[in-house]
């Protein structure tokens, strides 16, 4: 699995767990909502500080936006989608 589809898709789900928005979520990480989709959709080569501010937006530890046994097989990386 892509590194970056792993990290969107905990993003993701981890967003709507704490039922944010996109738009909520960029505003606790001082980033653009644009940014969050295409971190979600796995289009953003997303930087360790970026990983860093959506784990404290999210109140979770950096390791959890890396964990796979949460995100379905059925993530399509973002080479693919293309």
């Amino acid at each position: 699995m892509d590194i970056r589809g792993l990290f969107g898709a905990n993003v993701r789900r981890l967003r709507r767990a704490a039922g944010l928005s996109q738009e909520a979520l960029a505003e606790r990480m001082g980033v653009d909502r644009a940014y969050i989709s295409w971190i979600e959709t796995g289009r953003q080569n997303a930087t360790l500080l970026s990983l860093w501010h959506a784990s404290q937006a999210l109140g979770v530890r950096p390791a959890v936006l890396l964990d796979e046994s949460h995100v379905a097989a059925t993530v399509t990386p973002a080479s693919e989608e293309r």
